[in-house]
């Protein structure tokens, strides 16, 4: 880059830094050296509330020529949007991006109990400067909204696309086609363990799409992954590379500091097998509801047993909205179908399923168990453990109640 066109970006950064610059605080890590912006990744660490269980990042830029000491964070969204809760349907949510002074966002995780990792990357002068203009250009109010995924275009990949956009291309180039070790079901089971509703809920929703294998370019979705992939890399003249020993090559990383250490527990490093404690809850509720309707009224059984199924049926026409109907394309191909039918309104509705309904459930029941083990793969045994012995005990007794002499 000329100094013509540095002297340019420069004056850009001044216009658009002059009503929100704030002083740098003498002695934060790492001091600018070659009188260019000071570019940090910075990882915050998953929180105790189920909406920050999967960690969150920013890039921070500081350059005390300019007065600039902020993070660029892509992780907002405003419920006063038009049509907030018609595009979260949908599957079309914005989100949008800002730039806050480094000190009162760190602040604020650490309020939370949340760990910050700091990593301070080698780019060069004119690298550095590119990054700098890029981001203060993402946050100004034309461009600063997007349109949101879960996995493909959240807070991470944007942080992870603006480095490699800095690194010429050479962080994709790195990772991607390199198998990663984890699906993102993998990543979700294994950061939402912790909350018994919000696992429960997520593996019910998530159908097949999320079981494909990814690269590891497409697992930095996660904000640490990101960071430790980031800790990995070398920069030499032509490129990205792993080898350190390469003529010329210097670690990406050249600082990485722990600002902040939570004190709540790490997330496991791998999902784990919880699909007994959903089963031992499912029978656990057939008991306590049978020792219910043995002493209550004779219709009181039936009544749950056929409200059962038909909220079951009616979840099931929901996620065959969300699967034809909307953009949450992790939402298709779902076989947890199976287990939460439209079918099942069929013997709610009709007299005429009398009879028929232990079949329908136990056929379709038995269909689920095998189809884990088929192609698309989709893992589902904690929505089975979970919900397919009570829509057998609902169907039982919905069949029960249609046998001759009862009422």
């Amino acid at each position: 880059m000329s100094c013509k066109a540095s002297a340019v970006r420069a004056a850009l950064l001044l216009i658009l830094l002059a009503s929100t610059c704030v002083p740098l605080r003498a002695q934060e890590p790492g001091a600018p050296t070659n009188g260019a912006p000071e570019i940090w990744l910075v990882t915050y660490g998953p929180g105790d509330i189920y909406w920050q269980r999967f960690g969150h990042n920013a890039i921070w830029v500081r350059d005390p020529t300019l007065g600039l000491d902020h993070t660029f964070n892509f992780g907002f969204f405003d419920f006063n949007q038009d049509d907030f809760f018609l595009r979260f349907l949908q599957g079309r949510m914005l989100y949008f991006s800002a730039a806050r002074p480094a000190s009162e966002e760190f602040a604020g995780y650490i309020d939370e109990n949340r760990s910050i990792r700091a990593q301070r990357l080698a780019l060069s002068a004119d690298r550095a400067m590119d990054l700098a203009a890029y981001l203060l250009d993402e946050v100004r109010p034309a461009n600063r909204d997007y349109l949101y995924d879960y996995y493909t275009n959240n807070c991470s990949t944007r942080v992870r696309d603006a480095l490699d956009l800095a690194l010429g291309g050479a962080l994709q180039r790195q990772f991607l086609g390199t198998l990663a070790a984890q699906s993102w079901r993998d990543h979700t089971r294994r950061l939402t363990a912790a909350d018994f509703w919000l696992y429960l809920g997520l593996e019910t929703v998530l159908g097949a799409p999320v079981d494909r294998p990814i690269d590891r370019w497409e697992e930095m979705f996660i904000p640490a992954v990101l960071a430790d992939a980031a800790a990995g890399v070398f920069v030499a003249p032509g490129g990205v590379i792993t080898a350190e020993a390469a003529a010329g090559a210097l670690p990406l990383v050249q600082e990485d500091v722990t600002l902040f250490a939570s004190t709540l527990p790490p997330p496991p490093a791998a999902p784990q097998t919880w699909w007994p404690r959903y089963l031992l809850v499912a029978f656990g509720i057939v008991a306590a509801v049978w020792l219910l309707t043995r002493r209550g009224p004779v219709w009181l059984a039936p009544l749950l047993a056929r409200s059962w199924l038909g909220l079951g049926g009616v979840a099931g026409l929901a996620m065959l909205f969300f699967w034809f109907g909307t953009d949450h394309a992790v939402a298709s191909l779902n076989l947890n179908l199976l287990v939460f039918s439209p079918l099942w309104l069929w013997p709610t509705g009709f007299r005429s399923a009398a009879g028929r309904t232990t079949l329908l459930v136990g056929s379709l029941s038995a269909l689920a168990l095998v189809m884990p083990f088929l192609p698309p793969w989709q893992y589902s045994f904690d929505v089975l453990a979970a919900f397919l012995p009570l829509n057998l005990a609902a169907a039982v007794v919905v069949d029960r109640q249609r046998r001759p002499g009862r009422r």
